[in-house]
C-alpha cells in the first residue's frame, strides 16, 4: 500500500458527537436555517465556514469547481463576488447558473445550493470590495484572474505595486470587480450521523412557493 492509500484508509470520518436535527421542526424558507446552521458552525469551531465551493458550466458544457468565499445571504440570494473577466466571470456571463456547496465537518453538515445567478450593481460591487481587508482590494487591482502569467516573478511586482496602490487609495475602483447573487431554486440540508442514517431536507421552489421534502441518503 502506498503511503497515499495508507493515508486515505486511516482517516476517520465524524467521530465526534454530531447535532440532533429534526426536519419537522425546520422552518418553511431555508434562509432562516442557513443562518441558524451557519451561526452554529462558527460557535462549534468549523474553520472558515464562509468558504464555499462554487461550481459552474463552461463554453463546452463542462462543469468547473472553484472555492469561494461567501459574503452574505439574504432574502436575494447567496452572495459572492469575483471579477467578470476571470474564468468563471465569462462561465456565468454566458450561463448564468450555478451550484454551491458549503462542507462543515465539525458538525457532519452540507449545505447544497442551486439557482439563477444575477449581478448586483457598480455600487453594490464597489462597496462590497471596500468593506473587506486591503489585502483584497489589493487583490482585486492586480486583476488578470485566471491569465495564463509567465513567472511567479511577475506576480510579485504586480502585487507589490497593487498593495502600494492599496495603502495609498483606499477608495480605488476595480472595475471589473463583480457583486453575484445565486437565487435559489433549490437548497439541501444534510446532516451527517455516525451510523449513517443521514438526514437530508431539501427545499424546492414552486409557483406556490417553497416545498420541503426528505431525501434518502
Amino acid at each position: 500500500m502506498t503511503d497515499f492509500h495508507h493515508a486515505l484508509r486511516s482517516l476517520k470520518v465524524w467521530d465526534t458527537e454530531l447535532p440532533a436535527f429534526d426536519p419537522a421542526g425546520t422552518p418553511p424558507e431555508p434562509l432562516p436555517l442557513f443562518h441558524d446552521w451557519f451561526t452554529a458552525a462558527v460557535a462549534a469551531g468549523q474553520t472558515e465556514p464562509h468558504t464555499l465551493s462554487l461550481a459552474t458550466v463552461d463554453g463546452d458544457g463542462r462543469p468547473d469547481v472553484r472555492t469561494v468565499m461567501l459574503h452574505d445571504a439574504d432574502a436575494r440570494g447567496w452572495h459572492f463576488a469575483s471579477h467578470a473577466t476571470s474564468a468563471k466571470g465569462r462561465q456565468l456571463a454566458a450561463r448564468p447558473e450555478a451550484a454551491l456547496g458549503f462542507y462543515w465537518p465539525v458538525q457532519g453538515r452540507q449545505v447544497r445550493i442551486r439557482g439563477h445567478v444575477t449581478t448586483g450593481t457598480p455600487e453594490e460591487a464597489y462597496e462590497d470590495l471596500h468593506a473587506r481587508s486591503t489585502g483584497a482590494l489589493a487583490s482585486a487591482l492586480v486583476g488578470r484572474q485566471s491569465e495564463l502569467l509567465d513567472t511567479p516573478e511577475t506576480l510579485a511586482e504586480a502585487s507589490a505595486e497593487a498593495w502600494r496602490r492599496a495603502e495609498a487609495e483606499p477608495d480605488a475602483p476595480a472595475p471589473t470587480w463583480t457583486l453575484y447573487l445565486v437565487e435559489p431554486a433549490e437548497v439541501e440540508f444534510f446532516q451527517g450521523d455516525a451510523r449513517r442514517r443521514h438526514l437530508r431536507l431539501r427545499y424546492r421552489r414552486t409557483d406556490r412557493g417553497w416545498t420541503r421534502e426528505l431525501l434518502w441518503p
